[in-house]
């Protein structure tokens, strides 16, 4: 089954920018999230890096309401499934692998695949997914380097991630080929310990009247 586009495509065009964020500590999923979705950005991307990700990705989905929970670096099927049954309305990948894709196939929850470079869009294409993650964007090119995939591979659409902020980002969503954009300064891991949920407020509420 390839990716359904019109899903991924709603989370993509909840706002401009979608958190992508790092828990330490669950109890703090909560506000956290209840800040962004009050600034303006309700698709939330936490990633699978830490011990508490998914405990944390459950309590923001039975708890923030109007928040769209989502999975980030997640790798294989035990983690796509773990996901899942956590709450997570959509899945990110850093890249993309027969097998992952092979998994997502098993599930209703779409899945935002990552690629960095021409070869690896048209394999997605080839499988269906035309929803991408442009990563790590900075590192692998660029919006000058996106730009350029554009008119060769017009189906693709992307979410550029990876060195992406608040000054750089509207160089990437004024491309005709990017929906929105992956960012971590909205809600670093020092405002997240430190509880500055006014300033991740005021971030997010910046980051969701950007335009390209």
């Amino acid at each position: 089954m390839p990716q359904n586009i019109a899903r991924v495509e709603q989370v993509m065009l909840a706002a401009p920018v979608i958190p992508v964020l790092i828990i330490e500590d669950a109890k703090k999923a909560v506000p956290m999230a209840e800040a962004l979705v009050r600034g303006g950005l309700p698709a939330i991307e936490i990633t699978l890096r830490t011990g508490c990700a998914l405990e944390a990705i459950k309590l923001v989905a039975d708890n923030v309401e109007g928040a769209i929970p989502g999975a980030g670096t997640v790798l294989n099927l035990a983690q796509y499934e773990a996901a899942v049954e956590a709450g997570s309305k959509f899945i990110v990948s850093p890249g993309a692998t027969p097998k992952l894709l092979d998994a997502a196939e098993q599930f209703d929850v779409p899945l935002l695949p990552g690629a960095a470079t021409s070869s690896e869009v048209m394999a997605l294409l080839e499988r269906g997914y035309e929803r991408l993650k442009f990563f790590p964007a900075e590192q692998a090119g660029g919006a000058a380097y996106l730009k350029s995939l554009s008119s060769p591979l017009a189906a693709a659409k992307f979410c550029p991630t990876g060195g992406v902020s608040l000054e750089k980002a509207p160089s990437y969503l004024a491309l005709p080929n990017v929906l929105c954009v992956g960012g971590s300064w909205i809600a670093d891991a020092k405002a997240i310990a430190s509880e500055d949920w006014a300033g991740i407020e005021e971030r997010a509420r910046a980051a969701a009247s950007l335009k390209g």
